[in-house]
Protein backbone atom coordinates (compact mmCIF):
# COMPACT_ATOMS: atom_id res chain seq x y z
CA UNK A 1 0.00 0.00 0.00
CA UNK A 2 1.68 3.18 -1.06
CA UNK A 3 2.21 6.03 1.50
CA UNK A 4 0.21 9.26 2.04
CA UNK A 5 2.60 11.20 -0.32
CA UNK A 6 3.43 8.45 -2.59
CA UNK A 7 1.51 8.53 -6.35
CA UNK A 8 0.30 4.58 -7.31
CA UNK A 9 1.73 5.13 -10.44
CA UNK A 10 4.59 6.04 -9.77
CA UNK A 11 4.43 9.28 -11.68
CA UNK A 12 5.02 12.82 -10.80
CA UNK A 13 1.72 15.04 -10.39
CA UNK A 14 2.31 17.97 -12.15
CA UNK A 15 0.03 21.87 -11.90
CA UNK A 16 -1.69 22.02 -15.22
CA UNK A 17 -0.56 24.61 -16.92
CA UNK A 18 -2.05 28.04 -15.88
CA UNK A 19 -3.91 30.00 -18.96
CA UNK A 20 -2.77 33.52 -19.26
CA UNK A 21 -6.49 34.67 -17.44
CA UNK A 22 -5.46 32.21 -15.04
CA UNK A 23 -2.65 33.94 -14.09
CA UNK A 24 -3.65 37.37 -14.52
CA UNK A 25 -6.81 35.85 -12.33
CA UNK A 26 -4.17 34.89 -9.78
CA UNK A 27 -2.41 38.45 -9.11
CA UNK A 28 -5.39 40.95 -9.32
CA UNK A 29 -8.98 40.31 -7.73
CA UNK A 30 -12.20 39.61 -9.78
CA UNK A 31 -13.80 42.52 -8.88
CA UNK A 32 -11.16 44.96 -9.80
CA UNK A 33 -10.53 43.78 -12.91
CA UNK A 34 -14.12 44.42 -13.49
CA UNK A 35 -15.06 47.87 -12.54
CA UNK A 36 -11.28 48.32 -14.34
CA UNK A 37 -13.21 46.80 -17.50
CA UNK A 38 -16.66 48.77 -16.24
CA UNK A 39 -14.46 52.80 -15.78
CA UNK A 40 -12.45 52.50 -19.11
CA UNK A 41 -15.33 51.48 -20.92
CA UNK A 42 -18.15 54.22 -19.28
CA UNK A 43 -15.00 56.56 -19.43
CA UNK A 44 -13.74 56.19 -23.04
CA UNK A 45 -18.27 56.30 -23.84
CA UNK A 46 -18.11 59.90 -21.98
CA UNK A 47 -14.93 61.25 -24.13
CA UNK A 48 -17.02 60.38 -27.37
CA UNK A 49 -20.21 62.21 -26.15
CA UNK A 50 -17.84 65.01 -25.42
CA UNK A 51 -16.24 64.78 -28.37
CA UNK A 52 -19.32 64.93 -29.90
CA UNK A 53 -20.62 67.89 -28.73
CA UNK A 54 -17.84 69.80 -29.76
CA UNK A 55 -18.22 68.24 -33.45
CA UNK A 56 -21.97 69.36 -33.29
CA UNK A 57 -21.77 72.55 -31.76
CA UNK A 58 -18.83 73.36 -34.31
CA UNK A 59 -21.05 72.34 -37.12
CA UNK A 60 -23.50 75.43 -36.70
CA UNK A 61 -21.27 78.11 -36.54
Amino acid sequence: MPSQGENVSGASERPAPLSVFQRFESKFPRGLVIRLIAYLFVGHLFAFFVYLLFVLGGQNQ
